[in-house]
């Protein structure tokens, strides 16, 4: 089965130079969307030069790396691996010299197609270096500008030919691009500082280089900048739209707004659901770090039981979710978390969180707990329960390794030895984004795909 990505990409035009740097700085904001490796790409007077590596941004580039790549323009890239481990490879952006110049690429998604295309090429004598959707579509892009006027033509002709979720930031010598797919399963906006563009996965990664949001790039938009200037085209726009709700539940950051809706105020609102279809007559309200917390501050309005902290973090443990094999999530969680005694000891504990995929680690925390001196222990999920693998980027590759799939809800509830445990309804994953201007892709809690897989 083809790699899985749910990444981070930013891109930034200015003429004052320096973008590697604030690439960097972006990259650092979106480092949750992915610890597996990174990269930056940049031009200098036409001349194209990268540099990626294993490891977290903080770690693979230094100032002395940052001052070499320079750029007028530069793109970037943070990603995890679902399925491969750290091959320097894999890592983005994907450079390459093809007929037309030079070309650099990053994606974030994932093709229900990429295979079929790969194999097209190769038949074709094509050679990939790569496991990743990412070099189909570079390929399908430089194969595309073969028979287009632009750049911008051929990422426009690209997109009719994948099927999936790929949000795009593209670089050639003299433009920088950025496209989301027809469905807009993943976030991409656009920001500006001064006379400087930027595109990024999450307005977060805008904010950390101190740009001002604009709008998010639409689905199916092509947006490119050549001399300064932003252009559109919107020929491959639809009239819906498929955002994934597992932006709002998990991916991003809650500080960020994707689409019009705040992550943090659709957390709030799930939590407050929570508290309305599960209430329970407890002592402490208290979230799993980082992505429960807000949903547990919103269980907590709404019920009128106290919030408090219940663990301290260790903050040099990646996202436990997104650990490429299911031994290392559970050692992740295991130094990642210590919970705080004086919290739980003798309480009757409501502990929200915002998924149950495997199980595995929601019973480590429940045992972390109890060992703590938890009286009760009521575990609550603010996402509903996972019946489907998702095609479009997010790890969920089996419905084998999908709790709910595999037991009821009270072989669940023995398993991870709470003494009760709820999940959002389907119902009430509808109103949790009441300022949204698109449209959602559930698949994963319903098994309804807005495209066939």
């Amino acid at each position: 089965m083809a790699i899985r990505e749910a990444c981070g990409v930013f891109g930034i035009y200015d003429s004052g130079g320096g973008c590697a740097r604030s690439t960097y700085y972006g990259l650092y904001a979106l480092q949750h969307r992915g610890q597996e490796d990174c990269g930056i790409a940049t031009i200098n007077d036409l001349e194209l030069s990268c540099y990626k590596d294993t490891g977290l941004v903080g770690d693979v580039f230094d100032e002395m790396r940052l001052n070499e790549l320079g750029g007028t323009m530069a793109i970037g890239h943070v990603r995890y691996g679902a399925e491969s481990e750290k091959r320097r490879e894999n890592a983005q952006p994907l450079t390459f010299m093809y007929a037309k110049g030079s070309l650099a690429v990053a994606h974030n998604g994932c093709l229900i197609n990429g295979r079929e295309l790969k194999q097209e090429y190769e038949s074709n004598g094509a050679v990939f270096h790569t496991t990743t959707d990412s070099e189909v579509i570079s390929h399908t892009i430089a194969l595309a500008r073969l028979n287009s006027g632009s750049i911008e033509e051929a990422v426009c002709q690209t997109m009719k030919r994948l099927r999936g979720a790929f949000s795009l930031v593209v670089m050639s010598s003299r433009k920088l691009i950025a496209a989301r797919d027809p469905w807009g399963f993943r976030p991409l906006c656009i920001g500006r500082l001064g006379d400087a563009i930027v595109f990024a996965s999450e307005t977060c990664a805008l904010d950390s280089v101190g740009a001002t949001f604009v709008r998010d790039v639409e689905p199916g938009e092509v947006v490119y900048v050549f001399n300064g200037q932003l252009f559109s085209n919107t020929e491959n726009c639809p009239e819906n739209s498929s955002l994934c709700i597992f932006e709002h539940l998990y991916f991003a950051r809650p500080d960020s707004v994707i689409d019009s809706q705040s992550v943090y105020g659709a957390r709030i609102l799930a939590g407050r659901q929570l508290a309305r279809e599960h209430p329970i007559d407890a002592d402490v309200v208290i979230g799993v770090p980082d992505s429960g917390l807000v949903a547990a501050k919103g269980y907590s309005l709404e019920s009128g039981i106290p919030y408090n902290d219940a663990f301290i973090k260790t903050r040099y443990i990646g996202r436990t979710f997104i650990k490429p094999v299911q031994r290392s999530r559970e050692e992740a969680v295991k130094i990642k978390l210590n919970p705080l005694r004086a919290t739980i000891d003798g309480k009757r504990v409501v502990v929200i969180d915002d998924s149950i995929v495997r199980g595995t680690t929601v019973g480590q925390i429940i045992g972390l707990l109890r060992g703590a001196g938890a009286r009760e222990v009521h575990v609550l999920s603010s996402a509903p329960k996972f019946i489907s693998p998702c095609y479009f980027g997010t790890d969920i590759p089996s419905k084998d390794e999908l709790f709910a799939c595999n037991h009821t809800t009270e072989e669940m509830l023995r398993i991870i030895g709470a003494d009760s445990l709820g999940f959002l309804s389907l119902a009430g994953l509808d109103i949790i984004t009441p300022d949204s201007t698109c449209g959602f892709c559930d698949a994963c809690f319903t098994g309804n795909y807005p495209i066939g897989v």
